[in-house]
């Protein structure tokens, strides 16, 4: 069995497990330099927070004990087709691979594919269900926001 293969199965393994405790089928690893760093699964149905995805608690976790740096070039392996939000913050970490055991097919006859998500994420803001819009928002004294970090975070150095 190729790495790929015996890191997916042990998210898979960790989604069952999942099941078993009340969970949703979903199971992340991470791996940087050839080492699992962290492992998660999704506990939106233990915490109520839509946003306990697998695999933004595995990245979450290898930052806090790994530092950030870890995840820079490192790999997710998922049991299902990661949702936008989860492959978005895996960008932001600096994730360099990504790899899913089930796609957004596999799970559409069981309400867990995010297809509809990325498929309205492709829209113009106007178009989309979700009211976008921007509304600039100045002081009219000081400092600009990102001005006032760039000088603050400099200053720091």
């Amino acid at each position: 069995m190729n790495d790929a293969k015996r890191y997916l199965s042990q998210a898979i393994k960790l989604a069952r497990a999942n099941i078993e405790a009340g969970g949703r089928p979903f199971g992340a690893v991470v791996v940087s330099n050839g080492e699992v760093i962290s492992t998660a699964v999704n506990e939106t149905h233990l915490s109520h927070d839509v946003t306990d995805h697998a695999e933004l608690l595995a990245i979450r976790a290898a930052a806090r004990t790994h530092g950030p740096a870890a995840l820079k070039g490192s790999a997710v392996f998922a049991s299902g087709h990661p949702c936008p939000m989860c492959l978005a913050a895996m960008r932001l970490a600096g994730v360099g691979d990504v790899a899913y055991a089930y796609s957004n097919e596999d799970g559409a006859p069981f309400g867990l594919s995010t297809a509809d998500i990325y498929a309205e994420l492709k829209r113009p803001f106007a178009e989309q269900s979700m009211a976008i819009s921007h509304v600039p928002v100045h002081p009219e004294t000081g400092l600009h926001l990102y001005q006032h970090w760039a000088q603050t975070r400099d200053g720091r150095r």
